[in-house]
């Protein structure tokens, strides 16, 4: 049975939507070696059709990344949309109910399936008892307004795993489900 491993950058009042203006100053070399073994480790990428859209477009044209951008680019993607039809980038569309679609891909075997960003599919994987592991990168900031994952009011109890230190005040706090152990 594979997992499925949700990881996403957070801001203090829990905002994730467009990171990468605000992640700006608080790099270091454990966010970037952490990023690097949970991609080398799972086996595919699950991704919300916006995030798939992203991803599409930057990856495959981001020939300075290395390893870490082959990879990306190799890792077969599974997407959540009802609206695109003709898929590139080694990405397959999720068929029919979202929910049904990824159980069939646990019951598999392989290396974990992975989750980056794509909130609103993280809400219907968390709301349906999908994720076996969360993974919240936590930065030392508050903006005050943007999209904030968990605005849903669904009431989904966690327990904390493990917290690691990524290095410029930034947390990995990753949780897994109550009923998961």
């Amino acid at each position: 049975m594979r997992k499925v491993i949700v990881t996403e950058f957070l801001t203090l009042d829990g905002v994730y939507e467009d990171s990468t203006p605000w992640q700006r100053g608080y790099e270091s070399p454990e966010i970037g070696q952490f990023k690097r073994e949970e991609l080398f480790k799972s086996g595919g990428l699950l991704l919300g059709r916006v995030t798939y859209e992203g991803f599409a477009q930057y990856w495959p044209n981001a020939t300075e990344t290395g390893a870490f951008g082959e990879r990306m680019n190799s890792l077969p993607k599974f997407v959540a949309t009802t609206t695109l039809k003709d898929l590139s980038w080694n990405a397959t569309a999720l068929e029919g109910d979202v929910v049904e679609a990824v159980r069939t891909l646990k019951e598999g075997d392989g290396p974990y399936l992975l989750v980056y960003g794509s909130g609103t599919f993280v809400q219907t994987l968390l709301r349906h008892g999908l994720v076996d592991e969360l993974r919240l990168m936590v930065y030392p900031l508050v903006l005050g307004s943007g999209k904030r994952l968990f605005s849903g009011g669904d009431r989904l109890p966690m327990k904390l795993a493990s917290t690691r230190d990524l290095g410029s005040g930034v947390l990995l706090l990753t949780y897994v489900p109550e009923t998961h152990g």
